[in-house]
């Protein structure tokens, strides 16, 4: 008898999770289908009209004004971004269901006028917002609350960009370092690959499509090389993450968190940069160039110009996700180390896009599962370890501030389990 209830209870779980992870599937690939088709169309429209950048700090008061009369509710901050996303599932917070509208309007409006940024950030929390709304709707407990918001994040990523595998365990290592929910694993796998079929079966989108053209034979040199250039982009990952973290702090400090005169300012500072530099190959989500660099040389200074842009667009408050600016920043960079590396050009720019990733998210395992789906299998032994050592060497910093360390990288850190990495580099300064 209790065999039998058990298989029963087993049974009726598993359907709960497949139909709610599949509803969040089909209603997040859809809308990430939107999103992709739009940003695309927006993109190409700014490209075929270079006079729009100029509108920029305006757009940015715009964006301000959204969210600072929209986007607050109950101590929850819509402009936290995928912060808030984090926080839910920590149950600290409360995600928004009108988050994923502003996100995606907000999008829309940066990629229209040339700020800087990605795509993976508005999926995310288009997929929090809908399983917030999934959760009102089939009246979730606490506990499950937190297992539907991670397969929202599973079926953002999946379906934005086409990576169903990598989808699944991103919902479900990005919240914390070190240790992945294994209990979201079913309803995460559901709405990642539903998500993903949705988008490219159903809506019929068309992902990007990055070739590594020759991958080095294994040997202790090359593993050596891997190892070398690992630690390299971790540190360009710090880089990216400490100037984006500091150009928001400094500009909510000095301007008192006034979202519409900080991305006024941001705006402004990014048409200057754009005219000094005389190219926008920097505004946007650079798609162009991110794909050159796995075929020919692009400037040296790219990934440097492109870390500038991006950290002052997401610092001053523009929206949009963070993914696709470190791939730009990571393939250049490794674009510009062939040359010193005597690597095979295409092979270097995949592991600095990989590796730049795991150490800017904290999330090795999909950084690894990326690359495997990305480049068809190719390499897998230097994309392991590079997202690995990549992972280790960037320390306790991110993307993402809120991310929990479940356990430190390394005892060498001496950092106490539970801790956010945003109160860890608190703790830093402080001392």
């Amino acid at each position: 008898m209790n065999i039998r209830f058990s298989y029963q209870s087993l049974f009726n779980t598993l359907c709960k999770w497949v139909l709610l992870g599949g509803l969040v599937g089909v209603i997040i690939g859809s809308t990430t289908a939107l999103l992709l088709n739009v940003n695309d169309f927006l993109g190409n429209t700014r490209e075929n009209n270079s006079w729009l950048i100029y509108f920029l700090p305006l757009a940015g008061i715009v964006i301000g004004f959204i969210y600072m009369n929209f986007g607050k509710s109950n101590g929850s901050d819509s402009a936290k971004s995928n912060n808030l996303v984090i926080d839910s599932v920590h149950g600290n917070k409360r995600m928004l269901r009108r988050t994923g509208l502003l996100v995606y309007l907000g999008t829309f409006i940066t990629i229209l006028f040339g700020g800087s940024t990605g795509r993976e950030g508005a999926a995310i929390q288009m997929g929090g917002s809908v399983a917030q709304s999934v959760n009102k709707w089939f009246n979730v407990s606490n506990l499950d609350t937190k297992l539907i918001l991670m397969c929202g994040i599973s079926a953002g990523f999946g379906a934005a960009f086409g990576t169903p595998i990598t989808g699944t365990v991103f919902g479900m290592e990005m919240v914390a370092l070190g240790k992945l929910k294994y209990k979201a694993l079913v309803p995460c796998l559901v709405a990642s690959f539903i998500g993903h079929y949705v988008t490219e079966g159903i809506w019929r989108v068309e992902h990007e499509k990055f070739i590594v053209e020759s991958v080095p034979k294994i040997s202790a040199l090359s593993f050596t090389k891997v190892i070398v250039l690992a630690i390299i982009f971790s540190l360009v990952s710090v880089l990216y993450s400490q100037l984006r973290h500091g150009t928001e702090r400094v500009s909510e400090n000095y301007l008192k968190k006034n979202h519409m005169l900080r991305a006024f300012i941001g705006g402004a500072i990014i048409v200057v940069l754009t005219k000094l530099i005389g190219t926008e190959d920097y505004n946007g989500r650079g798609l162009d160039m991110l794909g050159q660099s796995f075929k020919e040389d692009v400037p040296t200074y790219a990934f440097l110009a492109k870390l500038v842009f991006t950290a002052i667009t997401m610092g001053t408050g523009f929206v949009g996700g963070e993914a696709i600016p470190l791939f730009f920043i990571g393939a250049t960079l490794g674009n510009t180390l062939h040359d010193f590396f005597h690597l095979p050009m295409s092979f270097l720019a995949a592991i600095g896009m990989i590796a730049t990733f795991s150490g800017g998210a904290n999330t090795p395992i999909a950084a690894f599962l990326l690359a495997v789906e990305m480049f068809e299998g190719k390499g897998i032994e230097y994309f392991f370890v590079a997202s690995l050592i990549s992972y280790i060497f960037s320390g306790h910093h991110g993307l993402w501030p809120s991310q929990t360390i479940y356990e430190p990288k390394s005892r060498l850190f001496h950092i106490a389990d539970g801790e956010t990495i945003e109160n860890v580099e608190k703790k830093k300064k402080g001392n």
